[in-house]
């Protein structure tokens, strides 16, 4: 498995049970493409520096993810025709930093060793 942070910035109109049905959907795209999710930090809604789509503030989501090569590829899809994403960034982490965040464990440990 391959860990990825995945940051969603939802529409800032949204209440807070919409935001989080869209956390829970997120959740579920995940778990059946046989990953899991780590972690889910709510960064709540911030100002943005400039407007996009007409919108000033978005609700901030960043979630660690554990998952094989492609697997999140339908999720990033749904993501992109989504109408309460604003904008949504998936990386895959470096091993070194996976295992520096605790998600990789003993399997990054030897490349981190490595670098």
């Amino acid at each position: 498995m391959r860990a990825y942070e995945l940051m969603v910035i939802f529409d800032g109109d949204l209440d807070e049970s919409t935001v989080q049905q869209g956390i829970n959907r997120i959740h579920a795209q995940i778990t059946e493409a046989g990953g899991e999710t780590a972690t889910t930090d709510k960064w709540g809604t911030r100002r943005f520096a400039y407007e996009i789509d007409h919108k000033s503030t978005g609700f901030y989501v960043v979630l660690e993810i554990l998952a094989e090569p492609g697997a999140l590829d339908r999720l990033e899809n749904t993501l992109r025709l989504a109408d309460d994403v604003v904008r949504h960034k998936l990386i895959r982490l470096p091993d070194g930093e996976a295992a520096r965040r605790g998600l990789m464990g003993e399997q990054a440990a030897p490349a981190a060793a490595e670098a």
